[in-house]
């Protein structure tokens, strides 16, 4: 099996052939940059949304909703909701610039930021999103194995009794949740993630609906918590630092929750051209956060009146949830098969910066864009390339060595969301409007804007503050590189 180089392959497949029988029709085959076409739809970007979005960080908010009570919790979940449809929206406008609808194609979160904000802010933006998104796989990285030992757990309490204390290292789930990825990993582009994103999100409203189910059991069955407005009280057992730090972490874990603009741009660069891809890009942001919000007012309020202000910091793992154990087994393994498929979602435009830049540096490079079909019979399935190989595999080793030194899970999605949520979702795609529609300083709508930004900004830093809080306690009770649960 000989390598192609990437002229050599396309010619193959008919990409640069003249010969009049098999010319290929420029308007059929190729969008207007030149690339193959596009073939995603409203519904298949909202697959994609879903999937980066429903994440671990449902299972969190009933204990978030119980740290700001029913009135905080509620309200932050919608203003949440409200804001990052508001924000994706307008990102959404500047794929194409200067028009949104006739421009010039920008084909990732910098290069959008670079042709409105310019060259510094699209610095500035590439080492927070890569760096988001980084963190993000870590997440899922700690994420799954933990679901995976919970399967083991719950089968442990169901076979020897609950009294009995059934502990299990997790490092080896963490390791084998990342030969899988090493494996997905190779799926080259964003656009042929459809299936495995579609999959994925399924898993995720799976997941989400046994969780609200055995809440709504436990409530129907009279042994729901004890709730109140402002959510768990100071006194015996809670300082009034404590409540606080609580609190602030919380917004972290909502902010984790709705983080998806990260990887907008990508989804939006796989849609068909016509019509606009910001049209539909808007209707998938709309059904996309309506459905998010339907799934985490229930989990975050149905959680909650079931377990009151002890509500877990992981609904399904986190507190000894394991009758019916079938039941709960099942809802793990379709946190751990969405987790499989949102790491490629979010990690699939790491792997688009680092091959670009290797393409812009080495053009003439056989390891940078030699291809190697496999086939099964005449057809080709996937084709490997040197590059994509050794780095993806590098990059995901990497992620799971880090997993494995660092696992606190409610503390970590906090500051992630915190670290995230303002500069991708707020601030640079509130900037990027001002500019694109030329709004003058110091006007109403100017002045709007600016005070969302600042409003976000101050959340983000007292949930990143509270984050870093959090970790230095949980370093102070656990050691790195140890970790049973």
């Amino acid at each position: 099996m000989g390598g192609l180089s990437d002229e050599e392959f396309q010619h193959g497949h008919g990409v640069l052939s003249t010969d009049a029988p098999y010319q290929l029709s420029y308007d059929q085959e190729f969008d207007d940059d030149g690339k193959p076409k596009r073939t995603g739809t409203m519904w298949t970007a909202s697959a994609h949304i879903i999937t980066a979005v429903i994440g671990s960080g449902v299972l969190s908010l009933a204990w978030a909703t119980a740290q700001l009570g029913w009135l905080g919790g509620v309200t932050t979940l919608l203003i949440f909701s409200g804001i990052m449809l508001y924000t994706s929206n307008l990102l959404a406008d500047c794929y194409r610039s200067p028009d949104p609808i006739t421009g010039k194609r920008n084909y990732s979160y910098m290069d959008v930021v670079q042709a409105n904000l310019g060259r510094l802010s699209c610095i500035t933006c590439g080492v927070i999103q890569y760096a988001n998104l980084s963190g993000f796989v870590v997440g899922y990285t700690i994420t799954a194995p933990i679901s995976m030992v919970a399967i083991h757990k719950s089968n442990c309490f169901h076979q020897k009794g609950h009294s009995l204390a059934c502990k299990f290292d997790t490092y080896p789930y963490i390791i084998g949740y990342g030969i899988c990825e090493i494996f997905l990993s190779q799926i080259p582009k964003f656009h042929q993630l459809t299936c495995l994103s579609t999959i994925a999100a399924i898993m995720s409203f799976a997941y989400a609906s046994i969780g609200i189910g055995l809440a709504i059991a436990r409530i129907v069955s009279g042994n729901g918590g004890r709730t109140t407005l402002t959510g768990v009280e100071i006194g015996i057992g809670v300082t009034t630092a404590q409540k606080t730090w609580k609190m602030l972490t919380a917004l972290g874990d909502i902010a984790f929750a709705y983080g998806f603009t990260q990887v907008l741009v990508d989804i939006q660069d796989t849609l068909k051209s016509s019509p606009s891809e910001n049209k539909v890009m808007k209707k998938a942001n709309a059904i996309s956060m309506l459905t998010t919000t339907v799934f985490y007012m229930l989990c975050g309020c149905v959680g909650y009146a079931a377990f009151g202000n002890d509500a877990p910091g992981n609904m399904l793992t986190g507190f000894g949830f394991y009758e019916p154990f079938w039941l709960i087994d099942l809802a793990n393994i379709f946190i751990i098969i969405h987790l499989v498929g949102a790491y490629q979602v979010l990690a699939q435009p790491i792997f688009k910066k680092i091959e670009s830049l290797a393409i812009e540096r080495w053009p003439n490079s056989s390891f940078v864009k030699a291809e190697y079909p496999i086939r099964i019979g005449s057809k080709t399935v996937l084709c490997l390339n040197s590059l994509r190989l050794v780095g993806r595999t590098t990059f995901v080793m990497i992620i799971t060595l880090i997993a494995m030194a660092m696992p606190f899970f409610n503390d970590i999605i906090a500051l992630l969301g915190a670290l995230g949520f303002w500069p991708l979702s707020v601030y640079f795609p509130i900037q990027m409007h001002i500019n694109q529609h030329k709004i003058k300083r110091r006007s109403f709508k100017w002045f709007m804007l600016q005070l969302l930004n600042l409003s976000c900004l101050l959340v983000s830093l007292a949930a990143a503050v509270a984050a870093v809080q959090g970790i230095s306690e949980a370093l102070r009770t656990s050691k790195l590189f140890q970790f049973k649960v």
